[in-house]
Order: C-alpha cells, then sequence, then structure tokens
C-alpha cells in the first residue's frame, strides 16, 4: 500500500480551511441583535420608596435584517451582581413625566417601545424610562444599568452603561 506524502494531507486541509474561512466570512452580517451602549442615565425620587430611572443610548443593528423588538426593559445591577429589572414606562407616560419632573431634564430621544423596528444597518439614538421600587440613594450607588432588548424571534441584546 502507497502512503499519501505529508504535505499532500496538508494542502488538503489548507484547501478545507479556507473554505470554513470564507463561508464565516460572507456569513458574518447575517447575527440579528442590536449591539451599543447606555450614553447617560438620569435618575428622580418618585416617593418614599420608589423612583425613576431615565436612560439615553445608542444602537445600531449590525445585521442585514431588521431587528423587531418585543419587549425592552432598563435593568440595575447593583454592586454585588444581583440584578433588579424595572417597569418600563410608556411613550405618552415618559413624556408626561419629563414635563412634570424638569429634574430629568430635556427629553432627547424617542422611547423605545414593542413591536418598533430596527432596520438593517440602521444606527439610532433612543430612550428609555422605568419605575423602580426603590429609594433614589440606591439607583445611585450602583455597578451599571443594562438595557435589555429582546427581538421577537428570540435573540436578547443588551447594551451596557460604561
Amino acid at each position: 500500500m502507497r502512503k499519501l506524502p505529508f504535505g499532500a494531507f496538508a494542502i488538503g486541509i489548507g484547501v478545507i480551511a479556507v473554505l470554513i474561512a470564507g463561508v464565516l466570512y460572507m456569513q458574518r452580517t447575517s447575527r440579528i441583535g442590536v449591539a451599543g451602549e447606555v450614553l447617560k442615565v438620569r435618575t428622580a425620587e418618585l416617593s418614599d420608596g420608589s423612583s425613576v430611572a431615565v436612560a439615553d443610548f445608542h444602537m445600531r443593528n449590525p445585521g442585514k435584517f431588521f431587528v423587531q423588538v418585543r419587549t425592552v426593559t432598563l435593568v440595575l445591577e447593583d454592586k454585588a451582581g444581583n440584578r433588579v429589572e424595572g417597569r418600563t414606562v410608556a411613550e405618552l407616560d415618559a413624556q408626561r413625566l419629563f414635563e412634570g419632573m424638569p429634574v430629568l431634564g430635556q427629553k432627547y430621544s424617542k422611547t423605545l417601545t414593542e413591536r418598533d423596528r430596527i432596520h438593517a444597518n440602521a444606527s439610532e439614538d433612543r430612550m428609555v424610562a422605568a419605575r423602580f421600587e426603590m429609594p433614589e440613594a440606591k439607583l445611585q450607588d450602583r455597578k451599571r444599568f443594562v438595557v435589555r432588548i429582546e427581538d421577537v424571534d428570540g435573540p436578547v441584546s443588551e447594551l451596557s452603561e460604561r
């Protein structure tokens, strides 16, 4: 029986590696999800035991398919690593919140809501507001806020505060 030279084997492995790399390169934009970061977080006290947080964030969809939002939540991560999910405020209520609480400042961006579409290769600035059943001091003494965006098809993206 004749043995194949090692060189022919190495060339075959090289050709297979190049084919796999080509397929992965062509599929690089086929993922579903958004990327980005939380730019600014504003907090205010609502009552003795509750407060509100408003997160302004920049997001981009690097994929070649649109993302349709199922849910948007603002999550507080404390210094111990525990996560508390806030109750998301609707767009109309967010407008009223800014009118009634001048301490929050100006409303810069539109609220990201359910059924919003983030088009392929698009980039946008949005915001989300949420109520937390804790004093404002606990919101101020945090590790970070995370904006959690769930797609209708299942993938979840998290945009983190710096």
